[in-house]
């Protein structure tokens, strides 16, 4: 094995760890699942079935990825955030994986500690979602959401940081501007 699985969690069968990859304690990883490498999936993570997540993705403590969920290269999900598969569910009439809502998370976004994406919704490269939100609508690339609902507040630069107004990174020196409502990185 060219990955590290703790010897408190589960891994199915017909599942693809990637190298380098870390899976830490008392987590689950179901049939089916995909998951790229240089990863890291913290303490009690569950993943449900066929779930693919990407390459340097980092799932931090008590998160639970459903069925229909795909991260792409780079997410962070932070500790405690919620996502959610199924709109309309009742334990007396379960619809299966077939009523599921895909939900989409881009390259390099960020998820805060204790967030709720609820299911059917895309998150944007490089966005950037505020600690205890709720993404109830799709959030742009680069866009800054928070609140409950979240509401975009700001945009944020690849590296992270807030942008201000002039919308060039006081970090890294990356500049952006909005074309189309949509925030590109000058080049």
């Amino acid at each position: 094995m060219n990955y590290f699985v703790h010897e408190s969690s589960y891994v199915d069968n017909n599942v693809e760890i990637g190298e380098g990859t870390k899976v830490w304690h008392f987590s689950h990883i179901h049939n089916g699942v995909k998951i790229g490498s240089g990863c890291s999936l913290g303490q009690n993570v569950n993943v449900g079935n066929n779930v693919t997540i990407g390459n340097g993705v980092k799932v931090q403590n008590n998160v639970s990825v459903y069925e229909g969920v795909e991260l792409e290269d780079y997410v962070f999900c932070g500790p405690s955030m919620v996502f959610t598969n199924d709109l309309t569910p009742r334990s007396k009439y379960p619809k299966g994986s077939g009523a599921y809502k895909p939900t989409l998370v881009k390259y390099g976004a960020s998820i805060g500690a204790n967030a709720t994406v609820v299911c059917g919704n895309t998150i944007g490269k490089w966005a950037m979602v505020a600690s205890g939100a709720v993404v109830t609508k799709d959030v742009p690339d680069y866009a800054l959401v928070a609140g409950v609902p979240a509401k975009q507040i700001g945009w944020v630069c690849e590296c992270g940081n807030r942008l201000e107004d002039d919308l060039k990174c006081k970090e890294c020196g990356r500049t952006y501007e909005i074309t189309n409502e949509q925030l590109i990185e000058k080049r």
